[in-house]
């Protein structure tokens, strides 16, 4: 009988204990209203898209009446697993992030689903084989981005038979955009033998690495025809690098990216870079519907595609002005 008292004793100041480190019922991540509360770990800011997306997650989350819980992991896996951790400790309502790369997510994901709490997918996918490790996948197929950004450049060559040099600069290492945007251009451009790409590197999806990484392009390859970047500001990057060779972006250079942000955008109206193919970053008001419905336990699809189009030069000047981001 003294042992179990002693049991229960114990019992109680661990529990109490728990409590005050904000385990105990989840009333640390609780909102004074009881609002829903999402833990959000963003990749980064590495990007005017990623600003946006940032943004617009935020000021959806406020709409919403979503206590929103934010961390920016600057681009390393480490630090977004730290985050989730932190997350589940707290015992969010949902989690949701945007994974910095596809691969090693599935332990901090079990994590996630032994304490009952779902987690979306925003912007990137992961490659776990165990799809119940998270309710949905919210964002754009970016296998049909790479797609649409070989069909114009196949377009633009139709009546050329010369052989057409391409230059790819490639997002994130091991990043579900960089992996997928490269295979579904690759797809596409070698239906014709024409189109040889002669160097593919990554520039991080920065616009300081694409012009360090396209300054290198230029000196290696006396001849380029195309430049591919997976998106504006590694494109909006390799433009100075372009410039700063004597070259006419746009021109001695024909210049396709991904993301459709301002910036690009503009470049695009001045005709610096030839095709855009957008990749929308304005995911609030569909991640904070979806994270309702999954808290209430309803059904959603495993998969959510944005609607996005693309811009040539006279598209992206009727669009500027009033464009979000």
């Amino acid at each position: 009988m003294l042992k179990r008292i002693s049991a229960l004793v114990l019992a109680g100041a661990t529990a109490l204990t728990l409590a005050a480190c904000g385990g105990g019922d989840g009333s640390a991540a609780k909102g004074g209203d009881g609002a829903l509360v999402m833990g959000f770990a963003q990749v980064g800011a590495e990007s005017g898209w990623r600003t946006a997306n940032t943004k617009s997650v935020q000021e959806s989350a406020k709409s919403a009446g979503v206590e929103l819980k934010f961390s920016d992991a600057q681009q390393k896996q480490e630090n977004q697993i730290k985050a989730i951790r932190s997350y589940i400790q707290q015992k969010v309502d949902v989690i949701a992030f945007s994974p910095v790369v596809e691969s090693g997510w599935d332990t901090v994901l079990k994590e996630a689903k032994e304490a009952n709490i779902p987690v979306i997918l925003t912007d990137r996918a992961v490659d776990s084989k165990d799809t119940s490790l998270y309710k949905t996948f919210l964002g754009s197929d970016f296998i049909e981005e790479g797609r649409k950004a070989g069909k114009w450049l196949v377009e633009e060559y139709k009546d050329s038979k010369d052989p057409v040099n391409i230059v790819e600069l490639q997002g994130t290492t091991g990043s579900a955009p960089a992996n997928d945007r490269k295979a579904g251009f690759a797809e596409v451009v070698s239906a014709d033998s024409k189109f040889n790409v002669i160097a593919s590197q990554s520039g991080d999806f920065t616009r300081a690495k694409g012009k360090e990484v396209m300054e290198a392009f230029l000196k290696a390859n006396p001849k380029i025809d195309v430049l591919y970047a997976h998106n504006d500001d590694m494109g909006l990057g390799a433009i100075e690098a372009i410039e700063g060779a004597g070259k006419v972006p746009g021109k001695d250079i024909k210049i396709i990216t991904v993301d459709a942000v301002h910036d690009g955008m503009q470049a695009l109206a001045d005709g610096k870079i030839n095709y855009i193919v957008e990749c929308s970053p304005l995911l609030g008001p569909q991640l904070m519907d979806l994270a309702k419905k999954v808290v209430k336990g309803e059904q959603v699809p495993a998969r959510v595609v944005t609607e996005e189009t693309t811009f040539t030069q006279e598209q992206a000047k009727q669009a500027l002005p009033t464009r979000q981001y």
